[in-house]
C-alpha cells in the first residue's frame, strides 16, 4: 500500500513541475487565483504566521519561514528530488553508468574512494557527484535566476500569495494551484519513502523499483 502511494506521489509531481510562476504573487488577486480556504479566523495556523511575521518581520517579508512561498519551493524541490531519484534507478537498471562495478583508485579519487567507512563503487561515486551537481544548479536556479524565472525570495514591493488553505482547489494543467498540490504531494510521498526505508532498512532506489513492478532495474 505504501509502494503505491509512492508511485501516486511520483507520478503527480510530473503536471506542473516546470509551471513558469514568475510573479505569481503579483498576479494572486481575489480574481486570478481562487484557493478554497478551510481554515477558521484566528486558527492556531493564522496565529503562527501571524506571530512568525511579528517576530521575524525581515525574513517574513521576504517570503520565507510558514508562508506560501515557501511552500511552493520546498514542494519544487520535492518534485525535482523524485526525478532525480527515478532517473538515477533507470541509469542504474540499463547500464547507462559505466563501469559500475569499479572500485575508485584511492591515487585518483582521494578521501572521495572512502567515504561511508570503505571503498566506494564507480556506481556511488557517478550518483553522488551528479546529485551534488544537480544541487548546485538548484541553487543557482534559485538565488540567479533568469528574467522570466520565479525568485527564491519576494522582491521589494511583491505581496504574499494568500493562504492556500489544508486543501486547495486544484486547476488542472501548468498552473499555481497544481504546482502547489503536487508539490505538497511530492513532499509528503518523500517523507513516506524515507520513513519506509529507515523502518525496513530498505534502500531508497529498492523501494521505488518494487513499486514500479521492477521497471527501472
Amino acid at each position: 500500500m505504501i509502494s503505491k502511494v509512492l508511485v501516486f506521489c511520483a507520478l503527480a509531481t510530473v503536471a506542473s513541475a516546470f509551471a513558469p510562476a514568475r510573479g505569481v504573487a503579483r498576479q494572486t488577486s481575489s480574481s486570478s487565483i481562487s484557493m478554497v480556504s478551510t481554515k477558521r479566523e484566528g486558527s492556531i495556523f493564522d496565529k503562527a504566521v501571524k506571530d512568525w511575521a511579528a517576530e521575524y518581520p525581515a525574513i517574513y517579508n521576504v517570503g520565507w519561514g510558514p508562508t506560501v512561498k515557501a511552500e511552493r519551493w520546498n514542494g519544487r524541490h520535492a518534485m525535482f528530488g523524485w526525478i532525480a531519484l527515478l532517473v538515477t534507478g533507470y541509469c542504474k537498471g540499463h547500464g547507462l553508468i559505466p563501469q559500475a562495478d569499479l572500485a575508485l583508485d584511492l591515487k585518483e579519487w582521494g578521501t572521495l574512494a572512502y567515504l561511508y567507512g570503505g571503498s566506494i563503487s564507480n556506481e556511488r561515486a557517478i550518483i553522488i557527484v551528479g546529485h551534488l551537481n544537480l544541487i548546485l544548479f538548484s541553487i543557482c536556479a534559485a538565488v540567479s535566476p533568469l528574467s522570466f524565472q520565479d525568485k527564491l525570495y519576494l522582491e521589494k514591493g511583491e505581496e504574499h500569495e494568500p493562504a492556500a488553505g489544508l486543501f486547495p482547489q486544484y486547476k488542472h494543467g501548468l498552473t499555481p494551484q497544481a504546482e502547489l498540490l503536487n508539490g505538497r504531494l511530492a513532499m509528503l510521498g518523500l517523507t513516506i519513502l524515507v520513513g519506509q526505508a529507515t523502518i525496513t532498512q530498505q534502500p531508497i532506489l529498492e523501494i521505488i523499483n518494487k513499486a514500479l513492478g521492477g521497471y527501472l532495474f
